[in-house]
């Protein structure tokens, strides 16, 4: 934005130093003077207008691209969290039936030891 705001102010300063300079060196008459300076700052006005067009298309543009860059990077992070959770929520389940699978195993070697236990006594 301080290339812009630059830009402004040296045409700002460029149509005074012009308008100023016109009038202390005209040859011509003062009627014609003034409608020269009068040409110039409509000239300048319209410079003016559309460089102040030109710079709100760009910060609008840019503001889009941002906006559009964070929206794409929010929808990558997301995707990639669902991936994790859904990874973890696979891994758990893996756990889980590893534990139930050793716990089975468990419960059957004690029923055996009780069923030893009970012919013994």
């Amino acid at each position: 934005m301080g290339k812009e705001s630059n830009t402004i102010i040296g045409i700002l300063a460029g149509t005074a130093i012009g308008a100023t300079l016109g009038i202390l060196f005209a040859p011509d008459k003062g009627e014609n003077t003034r409608n020269r300076i009068a040409d110039e700052a409509i000239l300048q006005k319209d410079r003016l207008a559309n460089s102040a067009v030109e710079f709100r298309d760009r910060v609008s543009n840019g503001a889009t691209d941002l906006r559009d860059r964070v929206a794409s990077t929010v929808g990558a992070q997301k995707q990639t969290l669902d991936e994790q959770v859904d990874s973890i929520v696979t891994n758990a389940s893996h756990k889980a039936d590893d534990v139930i699978t050793t716990l089975e195993k468990k419960l059957a070697e004690l029923k055996a030891k009780n069923k030893k236990l009970q012919k013994t006594s």
